[in-house]
Order: structure tokens, then sequence, then C-alpha cells
């Protein structure tokens, strides 16, 4: 697999960074994981605007999901070629009226639907293209998921948005790349059951036992590097920070 960071800024787009977004790769099939604010633009740096074969979202909050009120802009009304077909999209209850409120003035209620082919997402594993997956709910304030991604015997796993929680434990045991958000300074921010510090993701990591960490979904406001410190003072194995344009061979 080959993993793209198009974009890692969490809560809102840094000036080096667009915000989540995440593009999984192979035997020629692309998905996308998020699509935040600003990360519309730069996957364009990467792929074709039509080349995307399936999309996922970790849940509603416009970081990781707004700029597809943009791509619907791209599918539905592009007119040479034809109006693209229903692309799979794989979400939380209620993403089809969330990005139709968010739109605003689509021709119909039923717009989004016509290129886009929602399919609510449960805790499960299923297949998208030649993948395997398997999606965990986390621990958010909002309906939020994991997800585990396999292919050719390989691994990587992506948080989404959580807090501390045994579910992301589970989904990320044994995998071999870890991309688990850090949005917290540890010993400064401490809400439960919102995002993870640092330290927290470190911790999950080495519980976990994954091969390598990037920590992502780091606010312009928290100090990076002072989090990837506190994640391998608990965590003895690969990590880095994510930046946008970074490329994985998993």
């Amino acid at each position: 697999m080959k993993l793209t960071v198009v974009g890692c800024s969490g809560s809102f787009p840094s000036a080096e960074s667009a915000c989540s977004s995440y593009l999984v790769e192979a035997d020629g099939f692309r998905l996308l994981l998020d699509m935040g604010n600003g990360a519309l633009g730069e996957l364009q740096r990467h792929i074709g605007l039509y080349d995307l074969d399936a999309i996922f979202l970790s849940h509603l909050h416009a970081d990781h999901c707004i700029d597809m009120c943009g791509y619907f802009v791209a599918r539905y009304y592009r007119h040479e070629g034809g109006r693209c077909p229903a692309i799979p999209v794989y979400a939380p209850d209620g993403a089809e009226q969330r990005l139709t409120t968010a739109y605003a003035d689509t021709p119909s209620d039923k717009s989004m639907s016509e290129v886009f082919d929602f399919h609510t997402l449960k805790p499960g594993s299923f297949d998208i293209g030649p993948f395997r997956v398997r999606t965990e709910k986390v621990c958010h304030p909002v309906e939020a998921y994991g997800i585990r991604v396999e292919h050719g015997g390989k691994s990587l796993v992506y948080s989404g948005d959580t807090g501390v929680c045994d579910e992301l434990d589970t989904l990320a045991a044994g995998a071999d790349l870890f991309l688990c958000e850090a949005s917290f300074t540890y010993g400064k921010e401490d809400i439960p059951g919102l995002h993870l510090n640092g330290r927290e993701a470190g911790a999950h990591a080495a519980r976990a036992g994954a091969g390598r960490l990037v920590l992502t979904h780091i606010p312009p406001w928290t100090d990076g590097e002072r989090n990837l410190a506190d994640a391998r003072a608990v965590y003895d194995g690969p990590s880095e920070l994510a930046h946008a344009g970074a490329v994985y061979e998993v």
C-alpha cells in the first residue's frame, strides 16, 4: 500500500497543511480517508480530480468532511464528459443530510446521492476495492470511527478523532503503520473523550505493538515536536510527525 498525507492539520488548516485527508493506494485503486478544509485542492497535487475510487469519512466534523461540498460541485456539474457516476462514500449515519445542509443550495434534497453513493458505517469488517477494512467506533463527541486497512499482508490504521479508548488498541493491534491523532498537549489539556495528546498516542501505539507511529491532526496552536517527544517517552518504535505531501510505503 502507498499512503500519501494530503493534509494533516487539526481543527483548521495551518499555513503548511490542509486539514485531515489521507490517500491510500494499491492495485490501481484509490481510497481517500477524510476530506477536511483545503484537502480538495491539495489532493489534485497527487491525483486527478476524478481518479478517486472510494471515500471514507471518519466523522462529520468540518475539518474531516467539509471539502466534500466542493467535490460535489466538481462531480455534479462536470460538463466535459458528463456528470460523474456515484462514488462510494463510507460515512456515519446522516452524512448526506449534513453535506446537503452545509452546501445549502443543492438542486434537490437528493442531489448529493446522485454523485455520492452513501454507505452507513457500523463497527465491523468489509471490503473496499482490494482492501479489507475494519471499522470501530472510537471516543469522540459525535459518532466517529477509526479504520484499519489491510492489503497484501500489511496493515495501516487511522485513528480518526478520538480520546483514549480500548477500541483503538484493538484496531491498531500489530499494525505496520499507525496514523494516530495527537491534538492535545500532555499536562496542558485534559478533556476526556475528545482528543489524544502525544503521550496517550504513544501509549496506544505501545500497547498495540504497532510497527511505526505517525502523529497527525495536530492543530496550529499545538507544538508538534513536544507531542512527538511525549510519544517517544512511552513508545520505542519508529515515530514521526505527519506532514503534507509525505509518502509511506506499507
